[in-house]
């Protein structure tokens, strides 16, 4: 899968925002250019996994043995800014377990 650039993320808020459309990204960037929600894997744990995985590899364990791991840290973000916008309300529940709330 390849990352959106910025400019991308810009666009694709840009028209939901055109079109009054309440949406849940799923990275974080989309949160800090304007868009109203993300709930996003945390990149920094899959990449640390990734690496001590690859770390076997060369030590000579085969592929198969190593366990899969799915991820288990997830990151949320709103954007009050245009949730009140939007007209959309957000609940104090959703806020206090909220990792990041941009104003």
């Amino acid at each position: 899968m390849r990352m959106l650039t910025r400019a991308r993320c810009i666009v694709l808020v840009e028209l939901a925002a055109k079109s009054r459309i309440p949406t849940l990204y799923p990275y974080r960037e989309f949160v800090e250019v304007g868009g109203l929600m993300a709930c996003s894997i945390d990149l920094a744990d899959v990449f640390r996994r990734a690496a001590s995985q690859i770390m076997e590899i060369l030590k000579g364990t085969r592929p198969g043995e190593i366990p899969f791991y799915q991820p288990i840290r997830f990151d949320l973000a709103i954007n009050l800014k245009t949730a009140k916008a939007l007209n959309v309300e957000i609940s104090p529940t959703l806020l206090a377990i909220a990792d990041d709330v941009i104003e």
